[in-house]
């Protein structure tokens, strides 16, 4: 289905499925089943681009940071933001004064891309034309903008390594900080001793993070109730259950135990394994995206899950261990329903979980290039990606729908001027008329243009406040004008279906089938009829 027919399917929005009040005093919502079921809230619902039959789907997985655990930005990126100016000073020499800077950590959002030769940060729509630019924290000129990337459609990919893609909620912190060190640099040369793409390229993951989130996950991570519902829901519905993330077993297990585990009366945590009873495999240390290449060559070790200790196996089967290991630590590994590894590829989670088509598997997670690109466009994995900034995203489409209808006619307007504008300037010109015809027609045409630039400055005007009411810099997540953006862009091409929360599928009836003409998506989200 092409890009306008599914547009106009979104905007009918199937009445089974769409709940409107035609006062405008109700959000939409959709209904769990096609039965009825429970009310989903547009902010909770999971959205489709390519049809998807859960029936099909033997095997659900997840990836951890950012999709199972959700962290908290204002704590938890301001630490990565601490952590990475510690490093700069400390350990690269850059000035002490950069410890005296703060961070806003709502001021970047996903999909921007980072020019690291010029300093500049971009919003760029589905067609790589860049529509908002930067300098550091300084705007760009329409002519600035159009100067430097008016032609690199052609000859600019946008990739690295001259370019970095903002593509994780854990890389705006660095990006707030490529735009401080940028300003820092223009204001005082020769001070910064690196240039800023090797500041960008800095690797600030040196274990500090994860050892002050392990001391309290509450601080930082979300608690999120409705995630061991959802993993029950999976497994009772027959389904296997499987995790792979990149992060060791060490802080695995302090994270997951965080969001599985039962709480006491005084809000505290017991820390066991329970946790695994929920999954049927868990990968840890996996290196994706390298771990989704089926033909990789990868050592895959058991993990002994109360001492850490890992054991050999032979491509996941277990095997004899050699010297004074002692046996009863690999026995007792194996008795438990859930096994635990590190390392390791595609091909051996295949092979543990008994899965004959990559078809059948169903993997969410958060990141479009280290989980849902490779997973689907490698494997063939069907795939769910987890945008929490969705949520509000929705929410404000529904509460600006006024605003936004009030737009769409100030363009019409705007449209319909210029052209009877041309068709008046096309008559002067080839049409044999009278003098006072002429003089009738050009008084006419400069009304018009008096019109269309009334029409047009408050056509800019709205644009603009509904631009701020998304975002004070960037505008709409899924939106660049009327485009959609190089983020949303990539979600369509890539992701099954994506949604706000990985707990929204406990919503949803585990054998339900998705379908994109059905389901109201985001980014397509036009005015309602009234």
């Amino acid at each position: 289905m092409d890009h306008s027919a599914r547009t106009m399917l979104g905007d009918k929005a199937s009445k089974s499925h769409l709940t409107v009040n035609t006062n405008g005093g109700e959000k939409p919502h959709v209904w769990s089943s096609s039965e009825g079921g429970c009310q989903i809230d547009i902010g909770k619902q999971i959205f489709c681009n390519r049809s998807l039959n859960m029936k099909n789907i033997i095997a659900v997985g997840f990836d951890m940071d950012y999709t199972l655990a959700q962290y908290k930005p204002e704590t938890f990126e301001s630490l990565a933001y601490e952590g990475t100016i510690r490093k700069l000073v400390y350990n690269l020499g850059y000035p002490q004064e950069l410890l005296e800077w703060t961070f806003d950590w709502k001021y970047m959002v996903r999909g921007l891309v980072l020019d690291k030769k010029r300093g500049n940060i971009l919003k760029m729509d589905r067609h790589k034309y860049v529509k908002v630019a930067y300098h550091g924290f300084k705007e760009l000129s329409k002519e600035d903008k159009v100067g430097t990337y008016g032609n690199t459609l052609i000859q600019d990919s946008f990739d690295e390594p001259d370019y970095a893609l903002i593509d994780t909620l854990f890389s705006l912190a660095e990006a707030y900080l490529f735009a401080q060190l940028v300003d820092f640099r223009d204001n005082n040369p020769g001070k910064v001793p690196q240039d800023v793409r090797a500041a960008v390229d800095l690797c600030h993951r040196d274990g500090t993070l994860k050892q002050m989130v392990a001391k309290n996950p509450k601080r930082y991570i979300n608690e999120d109730t409705s995630i061991v519902p959802m993993l029950k829901m999976l497994r009772a519905s027959g389904r296997s259950t499987f995790l792979v993330t990149n992060s060791l077993w060490d802080y695995t297990n302090i994270v997951m135990n965080f969001l599985c585990a039962s709480r006491t009366s005084d809000g505290g945590i017991t820390c066991n394994f329970d946790w695994l009873q929920y999954f049927d495999v868990v990968i840890t240390g996996s290196a994706k995206p390298g771990f989704f290449h089926e033909g990789k060559h990868a050592n895959i070790f058991e993990v002994e899950t109360e001492s850490g200790m890992l054991l050999n196996t032979d491509n996941g089967t277990p095997m004899p261990q050699v010297g004074n290991t002692s046996p009863k630590v690999l026995l007792k590994g194996l008795n438990k329903s859930c096994r635990v590894f590190q390392g390791g590829s595609v091909g051996h989670l295949h092979k543990l979980l008994s899965i004959e088509s990559s078809s059948q598997v169903l993997y969410v997670g958060d990141h479009i290039y280290g989980d849902i690109l490779r997973s689907k466009k490698v494997l063939g994995w069907r795939t769910m990606l987890v945008v929490p900034e969705l949520e509000r995203e929705v929410e404000l489409l529904w509460e600006l729908r006024d605003m936004r209808k009030q737009l769409r006619l100030l363009r019409n307007e705007r449209d319909l001027v210029e052209d009877q504008i041309h068709h008046l300037k096309w008559a002067l010109k080839f049409e044999s008329l009278r003098n006072d015809e002429k003089q009738k027609m050009t008084s006419a045409v400069g009304e018009l243009e008096s019109h269309r630039d009334q029409v047009r400055l408050a056509h800019q005007q709205a644009q603009w406040e509904c631009h701020q009411k998304f975002h004070k810099i960037w505008g709409q997540l899924m939106k660049t004008g009327y485009q959609n953006s190089h983020f949303a862009h990539q979600v369509e091409r890539f992701a099954c279906l994506y949604t706000s929360q990985v707990s929204n599928l406990s919503l949803y009836s585990p054998d339900k089938y998705y379908r994109p003409s059905e389901d109201f998506m985001p980014h397509e989200f036009h005015i309602l009829p009234l």
